[in-house]
């Protein structure tokens, strides 16, 4: 099969964590042999003077071509309008990317037109397909269809975009009852869920995972008491707030933050006022070859997002032996299915708190944590992935259960 993947969320030379489990699902296809890959993972750089300011000022020498990520992308610049331009992203992507397609396309043709997010990847893509004729199949992944859902010309040209694809994917059953929700029909939506690298994501002795941290520089972890993580970007959507404010009823606890963002500056304020701000550390952005090594660290991972498909963190945390506090939220309860996984918490302080304290009363052993997870492997998702494209083209009716 030649597969044409279109990727706004990839790993580049700027930003090699950006959209790392998309690169580590794009590597294991290209890996198995039954798929001609080519990888389209467009940039946004705004008109000048804007180009020149950060963090747009790298981006735009970003090469058109790289193999940076472990396998051929091109990175083709498109128009970005930030803040007020996001809506209308898909039309500019594809006017963008339709030159370098249609040279492709000429030269070896494609057989199928894929998009990784629903917005602004499916749109941009539809729009694609239509060009060059080709079937089109879109993956959505939890924010794309939770935020850009809400929105009215973000939802229309996802709803188009949704009808004209001959099929779709969720990352959970829950994902796909939202998609529902929105209009999209529910008999071309299969399952896929993530996958994830056992050989990185495994348990290390929480001890030891201590010792190896705090011995880093710039980084240092506390080796005493219980110890709470909460991975992801520093934004409200993500809700490091919430976990600040439950830390107040676990006077014995400590929280570090892996992860950068807009809100740093008013979460540290918030933990000072609380009078917790000694109990709470900024770990800052960590690499992707540390961060196991952080999971293993903590007795609890706590993420209160206000939204998520099925997120990677769950997974990777559970593997690390490091059971999870999360809201019933997206496919929480198709990786919570019983208190060796962790709890599932309503999203205020007092609920946070009370599930923390569970777990740490009587906490399962890493082993049993890791085992929940023993199902997911980025082989078995690239073989799913294969396997649904391959029913697209042939006219099979899509397995619900990708």
């Amino acid at each position: 099969m030649r597969i044409l993947s279109l990727a706004t969320l990839f790993p580049n030379p700027v930003k090699p964590s950006f959209g790392v489990f998309v690169g580590d699902q794009m590597r294991a296809i290209v890996a198995g042999g039954e798929v001609d890959l080519t990888m389209v993972s467009p940039i946004g750089v705004p008109p000048w003077p804007l180009s020149r300011r950060h963090p747009y000022d790298k981006l735009r020498h970003i090469p058109e071509s790289s193999d940076f990520a472990g396998l051929q992308v091109h990175y083709p610049k498109f128009t970005l309008i930030p803040k007020i331009g996001g809506g209308s992203n898909p039309a500019r992507i594809a006017r963008a990317v339709l030159p370098l397609v249609r040279r492709l396309h000429a030269e070896q043709p494609f057989d199928l037109i894929d998009a990784q997010f629903f917005f602004p990847d499916g749109p941009a893509a539809a729009l694609i397909a239509r060009e060059l004729g080709l079937p089109l199949t879109i993956k959505s992944r939890g924010a794309d269809i939770h935020y850009w859902g809400q929105r009215p010309a973000a939802l229309k040209q996802m709803q188009q975009a949704a009808h004209q694809a001959a099929g779709m994917l969720a990352v959970s059953s829950a994902l796909r009852d939202d998609m529902v929700a929105l209009g999209m029909p529910q008999e071309r939506i299969g399952i896929h869920y993530t996958g994830l690298d056992h050989e990185r994501f495994h348990p290390i002795e929480r001890g030891a995972a201590r010792a190896l941290i705090s011995a880093m520089p710039n980084l240092g972890i506390w080796s005493e008491g219980p110890l709470i993580v909460t991975p992801g970007s520093l934004i409200p959507r993500k809700g490091q707030r919430l976990v600040i404010e439950a830390l107040a009823h676990l006077p014995d606890a400590r929280l570090a933050l892996a992860g950068a963002g807009e809100d740093e500056k008013p979460l540290r304020a918030l933990a000072d006022w609380l009078g917790v701000g000694d109990r709470v550390q900024f770990l800052g952005l960590v690499g992707h070859d540390l961060l196991p090594h952080v999971l293993c660290a903590a007795d609890v991972l706590v993420l209160p997002s206000a939204s998520e498909g099925l997120a990677n963190v769950w997974v990777e945390g559970l593997a690390c032996g490091t059971p999870i506090v999360i809201p019933d939220i997206g496919g929480a309860r198709e990786v919570v299915q019983d208190e060796s996984a962790g709890r599932i918490a309503a999203r205020t302080p007092e609920a946070i708190a009370d599930a923390v304290r569970d777990i740490l009363a009587d906490p399962p052993s890493q082993a049993d944590v890791s085992a929940n997870v023993s199902r997911f492997s980025w082989g078995v998702n690239a073989q799913n992935l294969v396997r649904f494209w391959c029913d697209i083209l042939s006219g099979e009716k899509i397995d619900a259960a990708a």
